[in-house]
Order: C-alpha cells, then sequence, then structure tokens
C-alpha cells in the first residue's frame, strides 16, 4: 500500500469514527523512512490541524534528522519507547545478542527523547514508554529511568507496559495489577506527574484514575 493510499484510509476513518487522532504503530514504522514521511504529508493534508497525528516508535533509528523530517512533515505527537535505561536489560528484553548494536539503539532511543523534547516541546507532544516485568527488569532500574525522564522534564508523560508472553516466552508471568501500581508509585515518587501503568484490568493515571475496564 502507498503512503497514500493508507492516508486517505486512516483519514476516511477518522473522520467516520470522529477520533480525536490518527496514529501509526505496530512493528517498528521507521523502518521504512520514505514511505513513513511520505504517510504524514498525506495524511496532515486530509485532516485538520488540530488533530493528533501519532508516531508509536521504539526509537533505535530515530535520529535527529529524521524526527525534523517527521515533524516537518506534520506528525506533532511522538510516544517514543525506550523500554528501559542498562543496555543488559535491554538485550534481555529485546533479545539482541550483540551488546555493541543494543547499546546504540538504546542510546538512540533516548537521545530521540531528549531531542524531540529540546527542540520540539512547543510543537509535538512527547510520551516515554517503559515497560515492567520483574523477570526482566528491577524496579530500582525503573526508579532509574523515572530520574532520567524527570530530569528532562517532570510532566512529561510516562507509560509502563505491563510485559506479559504472547508470542515468544510463554513462561513469563503477567505482571499483578498491585505490582503495576507500584510501579506507578515507584516513577511519582522520582518527581513524575504524569504516569500511566497498563494493567491486567485496564490503565490507570495520574491520581490512580481508572482509564481502562474496570469490573468494579
Amino acid at each position: 500500500m502507498t503512503p497514500e493510499d493508507a492516508a486517505k484510509l486512516v483519514a476516511y476513518y477518522h473522520r467516520r469514527y470522529r477520533t480525536r487522532g490518527v496514529a501509526i504503530s505496530g512493528g517498528e514504522p521507521t523502518i521504512n523512512r520514505r514511505w513513513l514521511v511520505e504517510f504524514f504529508k498525506y495524511v496532515s493534508g486530509r485532516v485538520g490541524k488540530h488533530v493528533r497525528r501519532h508516531l508509536d516508535s521504539n526509537g533505535t533509528i530515530l535520529t535527529p534528522d529524521y524526527v525534523n523530517e517527521l515533524v516537518e512533515a506534520g506528525c506533532n505527537n511522538i510516544g517514543i519507547e525506550p523500554k528501559c535505561v542498562r543496555v543488559e536489560t535491554y538485550m534481555r528484553i529485546t533479545g539482541i545478542g550483540d551488546r555493541d548494536l543494543a547499546e546504540e539503539y538504546l542510546r538512540t532511543a533516548w537521545r530521540a527523547v531528549e531531542y524531540v523534547y529540546s527542540s520540539y516541546r512547543d510543537r509535538v507532544y512527547l510520551g516515554v514508554g517503559l515497560v515492567y516485568n520483574r523477570e526482566l527488569v528491577s524496579l530500582e532500574e525503573i526508579s532509574e529511568a523515572g530520574d532520567r525522564i524527570a530530569s528532562i522534564d517532570p510532566t512529561i508523560q510516562v507509560t509502563v507496559l505491563d510485559y506479559f508472553p504472547t508470542f515468544r516466552r510463554r513462561w513469563l508471568k503477567r505482571p499483578s495489577l498491585s505490582e503495576m501500581l507500584e510501579v506507578k508509585k515507584v516513577l511519582e515518587e522520582r518527581g513524575l506527574k504524569t504516569v500511566i501503568v497498563q494493567t491486567e484490568r485496564g490503565h490507570v493515571g495520574p491520581g490512580d484514575r481508572k482509564l481502562g475496564y474496570f469490573p468494579y
């Protein structure tokens, strides 16, 4: 599918369902740079200027010049998921065996977070993604990640995914609701103001506001 065809479909369903924004996610959309930039150009011309035009990325190849291209193409909402702060943890989470490559990817992702904030905080809404599963990431490292984000801006939205088995690593046990609320507490104690955690019962946001499905 061409970028223009994809933009037409996305804009059509945006109007049909009156969504607040449009987004591209899944796999890693930044791999096809030319396609992605063209998509944002086309979709930006088909939706209102105040509509959220969102990109989800792991940030591994999101260099400053790439960010510049995306913003100029109309992307105004970027979620970057470095996942963690330690290279060893990143290797465990991603399965990357090459330490140098893992270090490069993790460094690029965090630099992307810093660059988007420092260069475009008035034009682009920034979110940062972390992951948690006690088999992969410690609460101590979650705290370190919180410090790193808070040093940029404590109001940045931080979303933590409860890492659970789907395709590989079937032995992993999904974090409980109480575990994820503890993760949220740890991050808020580092000064972060906008923390959202994904749980088995839905999302919980600032002030323990329930954002998802809670059957009680």
